[in-house]
């Protein structure tokens, strides 16, 4: 069975869990990280002293998106992609999340790991209009393909799909965005997206 380390409100964690949901792979998630905590025999898997980290059988993998991959790649790799092309298109997305997470980091840490009198507000204001920008591009490649990763939902769906959820739950001023507001919708229905991505921020 698919072991999966990390705690549950950890975006990269979400990502292994939900991708694992669709594709219907029985796991057990571990507790680890933050308030968790994490052992010396932990810390033997993952040096970087990260989540999530996963055992699949012998064979043990940390970075979310290379655990997507490798999870595509053994289970469903049409979810990834059947050529270089579409799987490098996936991929493009896959990495251009990190440039949406730092950008919205200001804003979650505020408003969602700092007690109200600590808040910095000018921080939140710059984080929510550097997000606004960034989902401006989603918003575009939204109105030219159905999913981030072309015809069918895939990967590259997974990794925005859970910051996603943050930019829709954080009490952040949105411009319209008609066609991300479509996309959230649909990833809605997608199986494990309810019950682990859009979970309470803490």
């Amino acid at each position: 069975m698919l072991r999966i380390w990390g705690r549950p409100n950890s975006h990269n964690v979400k990502k292994v869990v939900w991708f694992a949901e669709e594709l219907g792979l029985p796991y057990e998630r571990i507790d680890t990280g933050g308030a968790f905590g994490m052992d010396a025999a932990y810390v033997a898997k993952n040096p970087n002293r990260l989540i999530p980290t996963i055992d699949d059988g012998d064979f043990t993998l940390w970075e979310s998106n290379a655990i997507l991959r490798y999870l595509a790649d053994t289970h469903d790799v049409a979810l990834w992609g059947n050529t270089p092309r579409e799987r490098a298109l996936a991929d493009r997305w896959m990495d251009w999340q990190f440039t949406y997470a730092e950008a919205q980091r200001d804003a979650f840490v505020n408003l969602v790991r700092k007690a109200p009198e600590d808040r910095d507000m000018d921080a939140v204001a710059r984080s929510a209009t550097a997000c606004a920008k960034q989902v401006a591009i989603l918003e575009d490649a939204l109105s030219r393909a159905s999913w981030l990763s072309g015809a069918q939902f895939g990967i590259g769906d997974v990794p925005m799909g859970v910051y996603i959820h943050t930019w829709f739950a954080l009490p952040i001023e949105r411009p319209a965005m008609p066609q991300v507001a479509d996309w959230y919708a649909r990833l809605q229905t997608r199986p494990g997206y309810a019950p682990h991505v859009m979970i309470p921020l803490t």
